[in-house]
């Protein structure tokens, strides 16, 4: 059954390990190079997937659209990259916020490839939840840091992937998606981490292991929404991100938000849950004309 509720719910799942992720790696970046963490997050993620390629063979392996699944892994690689450092030089909160530009690409893309209906609602949803986000980012007061074009190249890096994940999900299984993001991901950031390289304490390569299982199972969880539902249902509910790494950077990292990130919170929460709604009604009237 086709239940776009179930894939709202695992796409918040998704987003609450991504924000813990995120909380992970702020503590770690003042210690290791960005492009070394980016790097050694997917090692231990391609760790973590051995079992699945094990499973494959090599018979399965050649038998996949390796040249699209290499394409995905290298520009989320990079896009992870770019994340990484942005997160180095701007709070918790902004780059989330700044991340959520990813949406429009990814809206066009799922129209434009992916041949998916782009309701009224939706259109609706989206755009008040960007409306949230420059509330809160209050585009031309603030001075822009590279931090921030970082994060803009690595939203539309990301919105090209979500747009290969969801056609991978057509033909492709959940876990082997992700085993061979973690192996294309992991090749495409070797020569930048090679560029950078110090040997990590055992400390760090702790965390590092922790960021490597938040995030698997913050893909495992993206890519499980997409069988149940278009990606442009799914986007406003990853804004909630947005208000699960202000409160991480208010508790955490004593990055307090002032007013307008508040009254851009507000929106934000006001949308997703909006669009949360629509998604369950219409879900249960197509069902209904289904089963009909």
């Amino acid at each position: 059954k086709f239940s776009t509720v179930r894939g709202i719910a695992w796409m918040a799942l998704a987003g609450v390990c991504f924000v813990a992720m995120t909380g992970v790696i702020r503590g770690l970046l003042s210690e290791v190079n960005p492009f070394q963490a980016a790097f050694l997050r997917y090692v231990f993620g391609l760790i973590l997937v051995i079992p699945i390629f094990i499973r494959i063979g090599i018979g399965g392996v050649k038998s996949r659209p390796i040249a699209f699944l290499a394409g995905r892994g290298a520009a989320h690689g990079i896009g992870v990259m770019l994340w990484f450092f942005a997160m180095t030089r701007i709070p918790v909160a902004e780059v989330s916020a700044l991340g959520f530009t990813s949406t429009i690409f990814t809206i066009i893309g799922a129209v434009l490839f992916l041949n998916e209906p782009l309701r009224r609602h939706r259109i609706i949803a989206v755009f008040a939840g960007l409306l949230g986000t420059a509330v809160i980012l209050r585009p031309g007061f603030q001075i822009i840091d590279i931090g921030a074009i970082a994060l803009l190249g690595s939203a539309l890096l990301f919105s090209c992937s979500l747009l290969m994940a969801k056609h991978l999900t057509r033909t492709e299984s959940n876990a082997t998606i992700i085993a061979f993001l973690s192996l294309f991901a992991a090749l495409a950031l070797l020569p930048f981490a090679l560029s950078v390289w110090r040997t990590p304490s055992g400390s760090e390569l702790f965390w590092l292991l922790i960021t490597a299982v938040l995030a698997t199972s913050a893909h495992y969880a993206m890519n499980k929404s997409f069988t149940h539902a278009d990606i442009t249902a799914l986007q406003p509910v990853m804004f909630l991100q947005l208000i699960w790494a202000t409160l991480l950077g208010l508790i955490i990292f004593d990055e307090r938000p002032d007013l307008w990130v508040w009254i851009g919170g507000a929106i934000i929460i006001i949308t997703a849950t909006f669009s949360a709604k629509r998604e369950a009604k219409l879900s249960s009237l197509l069902s209904v004309k289904t089963d009909g």
